[in-house]
């Protein structure tokens, strides 16, 4: 990996960091399920004029966009909103590479490595250690909607492993942008339904006055930089690299999400967080499947696409195909 490509990818850790902070402000300016839903609507609109839809099964497509794209962000918005601070946000959205693995497991029957065993075992207890230590603090509900949401994403990333098992020739860019024409709706439906029509007129009406700006950048933010951009240098980087190199570098996105939300919103994580955070971390980067396992997705059409979705999926985080998938995460955000 080249010096150029470590800068990019670790502009891109930090776009994906940073991308908590934009969903914090946001959610001060919209509410959000329809945070969610104009989040996806923007990127669907000129998805479906500009870009060819990959010649995928449609029901994966389908998946990956429920999965990924509405269920992962309805959980972790209105966490967020109830009260999730935005740094252990980051890091607890991780259980979606565990969550993947062990769903590849049940459903897909593929075989766990000892390795992959205990990486997960570890992640579990950090996930429960922080758990057990919001039950504390009266603040459980938003830990365990915010996992939820780790639930969905790795659902997601079944779905677009499986579209690109189906169709290895498919851009996996062009995939992950296709999925974004899924979501608005049930979005919107959901928002319609639980948050009222007048919030989000009001939210639309405020949007275009001078306090509303901050909102109107936050939701730039979401689509353009951590999305396109960091998506696009993501796709590049794992075109270039074999994903088991580039992956890892989207384990250091909670240690800037935790890092910047301290730095820019005062959170404080107490001791237990912060073990739990370096076991959760550890866990994740053990159960990332060693090199010679890699081997078999390392064949031309195959590995950086398949990489590619994977991590663009953490985007928003990252994460679809094998490698990527297993070691992150945001996207989500």
């Amino acid at each position: 990996m080249t010096t150029r490509d470590r800068l990019l990818a670790a502009l891109v850790v930090l776009l994906w960091g940073a991308n908590f902070l934009a969903i914090h402000v946001g959610l001060q300016h919209f509410p959000p399920l329809f945070l969610a839903g104009l989040r996806f609507a923007i990127i669907a609109v000129p998805t479906m004029l500009l870009v060819p839809r990959p010649q995928v099964p449609l029901r994966w497509l389908i998946g990956y966009g429920l999965g990924f794209g509405t269920v992962q962000f309805v959980f972790l918005f209105v966490a967020m909103d109830v009260g999730m601070p935005t740094g252990l946000a980051s890091l607890v959205l991780q259980s979606s590479a565990p969550f993947t693995v062990l769903l590849g497991a049940v459903l897909l029957r593929e075989r766990l490595s000892p390795r992959q065993q205990v990486g997960i075992g570890l992640a579990v207890v950090g996930m429960a250690a922080i758990a057990v230590s919001r039950a504390q603090s009266a603040a459980l509900l938003p830990v365990l909607l915010t996992l939820l949401g780790g639930l969905g994403w790795a659902f997601g990333n079944l779905s677009s492993r499986l579209a690109l098992r189906a169709a290895p020739d498919a851009n996996p860019l062009h995939l992950t942008l296709w999925m974004s024409v899924v979501p608005p709706l049930p979005l919107f439906a959901l928002s319609l339904a639980t948050e009222g029509p007048a919030a989000d007129l009001a939210a639309l009406r405020a949007a275009v006055t001078p306090a509303g700006l901050p909102g109107l950048l936050a939701l730039f933010y979401l689509v353009v930089l951590a999305t396109v951009v960091g998506s696009g240098i993501w796709t590049l980087l794992l075109r270039r690299n074999p994903a088991g190199v580039v992956a890892p570098y989207s384990l250091l996105v909670p240690v800037v999400g935790i890092g910047l939300s301290a730095l820019v919103l005062g959170e404080r994580p107490g001791a237990v967080e912060l073990v739990a955070a370096a076991v959760i971390v550890g866990g994740v980067l053990l159960g990332t499947p060693a090199r010679e396992s890699l081997t078999r997705w390392n064949r031309p059409g195959w590995s950086t696409r398949s990489g590619g979705t994977s991590t663009l999926s953490g985007s928003s985080g990252p994460s679809a195909a094998a490698t990527a998938s297993r070691s992150r995460t945001a996207s989500a955000a």
